[in-house]
């Protein structure tokens, strides 16, 4: 009877791993995604800050998830301490509007949304965060904060993201 159990569980486990590589998995009702790792998001927060550090910046980056949890930090040397959460906003900023977070702050000035910000006080309206894409998949976004100006920000943010772009393929 055990042994029994044993096998149809691993054949609904194995069943379960093949859906999720399946294409057709949605309509059985699972979506097929994919994930940064750890060791992607802890290169590209690192890099970020690097980019910036080589041009006197001193900057905080961080990488959140697809959901907008952050998934790594790195506060630079001398960044200062409001950079943690600039970074943070930003990052979440732009995964959860799927766009670059100082193209929805341009597109807020032309369609602001009543509201916005005693709702959901974590958005901001400043450049300096990139969305992490895979085709069309949002993967999720890293933001920088610390720099002279957000698109300085955006500008370490590019250069971490396209240093690691063989990687996310």
């Amino acid at each position: 009877m055990e042994a029994s159990l044993r096998r149809h569980a691993l054949a609904a486990a194995c069943a379960l791993v093949a859906c999720g590589f399946n294409h057709t998995a949605s309509a059985q009702g699972l979506i097929p995604t994919h994930r940064i790792s750890a060791a992607v998001a802890n290169q590209l927060v690192g890099d970020a800050v690097a980019a910036c550090a080589a041009n006197g910046y001193f900057v905080t980056a961080t990488v959140v998830d697809a959901d907008g949890l952050r998934q790594a930090v790195l506060r630079g040397d001398n960044a200062g301490p409001h950079t943690l959460d600039g970074a943070q906003y930003k990052a979440f900023t732009s995964v959860t509007t799927k766009m670059d977070s100082g193209a929805f702050a341009k597109r807020f000035e032309s369609t602001p949304i009543p509201n916005l910000f005693t709702r959901m006080p974590q958005f901001v309206l400043a450049q300096g965060a990139v969305v992490i894409k895979l085709g069309d998949e949002v993967l999720g976004a890293l933001g920088v904060s610390g720099a002279p100006g957000g698109e300085k920000d955006e500008a370490c943010a590019r250069a971490a993201l396209d240093k690691a772009a063989d990687r996310l393929k």
